[in-house]
């Protein structure tokens, strides 16, 4: 079993394919096997790392509640990637992963080839209202345990369980249930704080664009209708396409090379 020693804790991680690194960083529901259609597609081309954050076994499972922050999930994957002998990498991360993904990118620039944020800037509008969600979260997991859906996801919503059940019953049903419940709700209690440091680039889907462009000139944007939080679980496909046209784009010095308009 692959076991890294990082930053205090031990990660679990798998390596598929050779090429240039592409790592993948999991949601708060999910863990490294969430990103099991992206490795099946790019482990063809890419060195594909996947990995377990800190409190999903078989990675480590700190007791203090304290040693979930933002800071040491950075650092978490800045020390696993040069444990690995990664100097250079494309980044991607969804939900939690995304603010993961996109603090590193912010953090280590030099290490990040590229960054993909999928789903990313939780609790940027109806602050209130996700935090309490937030609090309701953490007292489901330490009642309830990681069992219940309701623990997990909202019942609607763009991650609710409902919609992804209507639309994508397959893909709820790849849902992880072996994390440690401790851990969710450490990680429920400290996630307002953590969305935060992704909020400055990223905003409600009428100002994304705007806002992106000022922030990261080079920045683009993909909505993809009627599916969840989870897109690249509930749409591998086309999730799978369009990265590895962004990827190609990147790689060939394509990407951003075009001119703004006026507006």
């Amino acid at each position: 079993m692959p076991i890294a020693k990082v930053n205090g804790v031990d990660l679990y991680y798998e390596e598929t394919g050779q090429g240039f690194p592409l790592v993948w960083s999991h949601e708060f529901g999910g863990d490294h096997r969430s990103w099991e259609p992206q490795v099946r597609y790019f482990g063809r081309r890419y060195r594909v790392v996947t990995y377990n954050h800190r409190g999903y076994p078989p990675s480590e499972v700190p007791k203090d509640a304290n040693a979930y922050s933002q800071d040491a999930l950075i650092e978490d994957l800045h020390q696993l990637l040069l444990r690995l002998g990664i100097r250079h990498a494309h980044i991607c991360g969804c939900s939690m992963g995304a603010n993961v993904a996109l603090n590193f990118a912010l953090a280590h620039p030099a290490m990040t080839k590229s960054v993909v944020v999928v789903g990313g800037g939780a609790g940027t509008v109806a602050r209130e209202q996700f935090v309490s969600r937030q609090g309701a979260t953490a007292d489901a997991l330490e009642r309830e345990g990681i069992e219940s859906d309701a623990a997990l996801l909202p019942a609607e919503g763009p991650a609710g369980v409902g919609g992804v059940r209507r639309l994508h019953p397959r893909a709820l049903a790849r849902g992880v249930r072996a994390s440690d419940p401790r851990r969710h709700a450490a990680a429920a209690h400290g996630h307002p704080d953590r969305a935060a440091a992704a909020r400055a680039a990223c905003a409600d889907a009428g100002d994304r664009r705007r806002r992106g462009r000022a922030l990261v000139p080079g920045a683009g944007l993909l909505v993809v209708p009627r599916t969840g939080h989870t897109v690249n679980i509930e749409e591998p496909a086309l999730f799978n396409q369009v990265v590895a046209e962004f990827l190609a784009s990147v790689e060939g010095g394509r990407w951003g090379t075009w001119k703004h308009g006026s507006r």
